[in-house]
């Protein structure tokens, strides 16, 4: 995989039919060789690309009152300590599906997985040290929300297949492939055997199939 497949694959996509949203790209990699039944062999990290993938990313903050204010200038939700009780279920699914990622202060840990962890947990969405989200109190937040605007989380536990967004079709081509080869590097640095693990690379928008790289 290269620049040049990366740009073809994308011509080619750009000329199958318009549709009236703009489509995610996003970039499938499938892997051999592994055993996935054993945790070395799974892929689970976040990594932080170069470019945005086109599309906001919403932030909901779970903090005690010293981190309130920095909370509320950088985060686009904020859940004081204080009201978590008012979070059942319903409540919190809301802010689940809302919600990109969360934040946690450090010290607070215990009454975040309490309350939201039963619905947090299984969609992959709780506050996650690798992706720098459990912070100490009085943190500088606003640096956090702007990297995980560039940070995708990249796994395959239960198939030999990565299919994660690198940005949006009409995004500057030239992000869309640094944002391609980023995320295909990386996966190739996680893996116990490296390219050898690697079976194929694609490209594909939202509504079309996937193009060979």
């Amino acid at each position: 995989m290269d620049k040049k497949s990366l740009s073809e694959a994308l011509k080619k996509l750009k000329s199958e039919k318009k549709r009236k949203f703009s489509q995610s790209v996003d970039l499938i990699i499938t892997l051999q060789d592994l055993n996935l039944k054993n945790p070395e062999d799974q892929l689970d990290f976040f990594l932080t690309l170069h470019h945005d993938t086109g599309k906001k990313i919403k932030v909901c903050a779970l903090v005690g009152p010293e981190t309130r204010e920095e909370a509320k200038a950088a985060c686009d939700e904020t859940v004081l300590a204080d009201n978590f009780a008012q979070y059942d279920k319903k409540k919190t699914r809301r802010l689940a599906k809302t919600h990109n990622f969360f934040i946690a202060q450090a010290n607070i840990m215990a009454k975040v997985a309490t309350t939201f962890g039963r619905v947090l947990g299984p969609q992959g969405k709780m506050p996650n040290p690798k992706a720098g989200c459990i912070v100490p109190p009085k943190a500088s937040l606003k640096p956090i929300v702007e990297r995980l605007q560039k940070t995708v989380r990249i796994t395959a536990k239960k198939s030999p297949v990565v299919q994660v967004k690198i940005g949006t079709e009409d995004q500057p081509e030239e992000n869309i492939i640094d944002n391609a080869l980023t995320a295909y590097n990386q996966v190739i640095q996680h893996l116990p055997k490296e390219r050898n693990n690697i079976k194929g690379a694609y490209l594909k928008f939202t509504m079309t199939k996937p193009v060979k790289l």
